[in-house]
């Protein structure tokens, strides 16, 4: 039957618990086994489509459109787990789902309660990742022991092995030890405390998994063993990683997690280890040849989390070519304020990303011209891409006051408008076009020659377009459609043929970039800076 790991933390957020599992996912998959993954939010929203990326980070999207927490990025890249709307659930999803069953009277006039009608519901969003074909399901749990929001799912994860039996399920709980440098010691204490909430709860871990700055020495980790009532042997320290989140699994593996794993549950079907390609990775990443400078302007550049998958892709797109990409983050109101050449100057190419109102567009504009007219490589996404088709209207085309109607309704020049379909539209989540939608590559285009197909499908998400009445206008003045939906309605793709690289798509290839197999466009957006840099320098290429 399918065995269950579930991964909590404790002392702080933010320690790494997607990553960590992730990681645990893929050591898995390394030794033969089929793995699900799932993410558990705590917070009321029902998904984080409406949430500030000033709040949460980045929306991940999945092909079937679902809008999720940016730790089932980590998932993908890391694992070939498939990845459904079942892989993420929040508390408001688990109490909409209550909610409507009691409007239905399917409680048949019983009082409605946390317990057992939640933690039924959330066992529920577990055990449903069961399957014949499906060895292992990972499944995190956000937030921290002691949030009170997220005691439901410590309850319901609890309920969990008392019904399909203690031997196929594992508790693996990840902390931090932190390092004091005045007294010139890493403390456990906090380690313990958390441990001791656990417990509490009736969750024992079976596996700790410590975050630190530096090793810590034996006699802390039998420490940690003997005060949380853990093997010795299941105290894994995780060391802050010197090189690339990628270090992770190698560094688990050192410390032999996965036979852990396989040994507490029994996987008798598990192989032996296999890393040699991931070690191969880590060389390149250790080691790179060369390096590029990309300028990603956006609008919530202080947030990192916020264009997470973008850093990934071009680290990915960096890996493939033996090269390490510098990024210059630049905050699109910064560039409304100053010179461009002053924040631009000395850049390979520069990447403007998604994102949402008219909050320094101004700024986009003004680096996208930059870049168009001084040939340096450019990469345009969702809005970027709005960003590009409006900046070639006004400064091209000589459209004046040309705009989307997201920031100028009465714009004489309305070039990026509303999609037809999402103009009845009034609730705000989930309503956008999401997910993965097919596109035809238009013949000789760059992106064509990247992708090197015809056909492909990409995750969206946004409520404007391309205005079609203003095609034609465009491909006459060189700003070609280089992609478009299967029906020719829905430009997907601009490109502008006469430049090293300048390429902008509505959707976001971010989505679909892996360590050890970047995402085609990237690849080639990072080939063209490298071209770049390396003329400037006078190097060979």
């Amino acid at each position: 039957m399918t065995k269950y790991i579930f991964v909590t933390g404790g002392v702080v957020s933010s320690l790494g618990k997607g990553l960590t599992s992730a990681s645990i996912g893929l050591l898995l998959e390394r030794r033969g086994l089929k793995v699900r993954m799932q993410k558990l939010d705590p917070y009321l929203n029902v998904d984080p489509g409406t949430m500030s990326p000033y709040q949460h980070g980045e929306v991940y999207v999945l092909d079937d459109g679902s809008e999720t927490d940016l730790d089932l990025g980590h998932y993908e890249r890391f694992t070939n787990a498939s990845l459904t709307r079942e892989s993420n659930y929040t508390t408001g999803q688990i109490y909409q789902t209550v909610i409507h069953k009691e409007r239905r009277g399917e409680y048949l006039g019983r009082t409605v309660q946390v317990i057992p009608h939640i933690t039924d519901e959330i066992k529920k969003a577990i055990l449903n990742l069961s399957h014949p074909d499906v060895d292992v399901v990972i499944t995190e749990l956000g937030g921290t022991i002691g949030d009170i929001e997220g005691l439901p799912f410590l309850e319901g994860i609890r309920q969990i092995p008392l019904e399909i039996g203690k031997d196929n399920c594992l508790f693996i709980h990840l902390t931090l030890v932190p390092y004091l440098k005045a007294a010139r010691e890493a403390k456990t204490k906090p380690t313990q405390h958390s441990v001791g909430q656990l417990r509490e709860i009736g969750i024992q871990p079976d596996i700790l998994i410590v975050r630190t700055e530096r090793p810590l020495e034996r006699e802390l980790t039998d420490k940690i063993a003997m005060f949380c009532n853990v093997e010795k042997r299941a105290v894994i320290v995780e060391v802050d990683t010197e090189y690339s989140i990628y270090e992770v699994p190698i560094g688990l593996a050192e410390d032999n997690i996965d036979k852990l794993i396989v040994e507490k549950l029994s996987l008798t079907q598990a192989g032996p280890l296999n890393l040699d390609d991931w070690q191969h990775l880590m060389h390149r990443i250790r080691h790179p040849e060369q390096e590029v400078t990309i300028a990603v302007v956006g609008k919530y550049i202080e947030h990192r989390d916020a264009y997470k998958s973008i850093y990934e892709s071009l680290d990915h797109a960096g890996f493939s070519h033996n090269t390490r990409v510098l990024i210059k983050r630049i905050e699109a109101e910064e560039l409304e304020k100053k010179d461009a050449e002053l924040l631009l100057s000395g850049i390979d190419g520069l990447l403007v990303p998604g994102g949402f109102g008219m909050r320094g567009i101004e700024g986009k504009i003004k680096a996208i011209q930059f870049a168009r007219e001084n040939s340096i490589p450019f990469f345009g996404i969702c809005l970027g891409m709005q960003c590009a088709v409006i900046e070639f209207a006004r400064n091209v085309l000589h459209l004046d006051d040309a705009n989307s109607t997201e920031f100028a309704g009465d714009s004489p020049h309305p070039v990026i408008c509303m999609l037809e379909d999402q103009k009845t539209i009034v609730n705000k989540g989930g309503t956008m076009r999401l997910g993965a939608q097919p596109c035809v590559l238009r013949e000789g285009s760059r992106s064509a020659e990247a992708y090197g197909s015809s056909e492909i499908s990409e995750r969206h998400r946004h409520r404007y377009e391309f205005n079609p009445n203003y095609r034609t206008e465009f491909e006459q003045a060189g700003m070609l459609a280089a992609g478009t939906s299967p029906s020719g309605n829905l430009v997907e793709i601009v490109e502008i043929q006469d430049h090293p690289w300048f390429v902008a798509v509505q959707y976001h290839p971010e989505f679909k970039s892996k360590p050890d197999n970047s995402h085609p466009l990237f690849r080639g957006f990072v080939e063209s800076a490298l071209s770049r840099h390396q003329d400037r320098s006078g190097l060979p290429v």
